[in-house]
């Protein structure tokens, strides 16, 4: 013979949370929801977030960093974080921020394409034309040649960071 109501009571602890627990998780949301307001509006406009909270980290950007009002705000900021995908922003995050793998990589793969394009491959030229549109193409070969100019010439590589920093500027970072 069982006893339908300690069933339901053993049911209903599979589904509890502590309270330490809810408060580490609202934490870190503020923590991430921090890291937001610390990035340029070229990062942040890679990151999906909701409209709310885009112009509560703007916001947070205006605060002063110690003081009780930037308090208020990450606690703010990780309200509004709770109905967003945490995951997805903190990927984005990772991906601008320098001491990350996903930074990284990206790094690695901006300085192959600027390899590809040193080295006359046609074919990442398209590569870069069809992920960024927006790409200015004039622009582009003009650094191409005269970095390469450059290498020719054994002179410093001023337009070879040129070139580098304006990959950077269309990836984002």
């Amino acid at each position: 013979m069982t006893n339908d109501k300690f069933d339901t009571i053993e049911d209903e602890d599979d589904d509890w949370i502590s309270r330490s627990s809810l408060k580490r998780d609202a934490e870190a949301l503020q923590i991430l929801g921090a890291r937001l307001i610390d990035l340029k509006p070229a990062q942040l406009d890679k990151i999906v977030m909701d409209e709310a909270l885009r112009l509560a980290v703007d916001e947070g950007k205006r605060l002063k960093p110690r003081s009780g009002a930037m308090k208020r705000h990450h606690q703010y900021i990780g309200k509004l974080m709770r109905f967003e995908d945490a995951e997805e922003i903190e990927l984005g995050i990772n991906g601008c921020d320098m001491a990350h793998d996903e930074y990284n990589k990206v790094f690695h793969r901006l300085e192959r394409w600027r390899d590809r394009l040193l080295n006359n491959d046609e074919g990442m030229l398209e590569v870069i034309l069809n992920e960024y549109p927006q790409t200015d193409i004039q622009y582009l070969r003009q650094l191409i040649r005269n970095t390469q100019k450059e290498i020719a010439a054994a002179k410093p590589p001023l337009t070879a960071k040129k070139l580098f920093k304006y990959l950077r500027e269309l990836e984002g970072c």
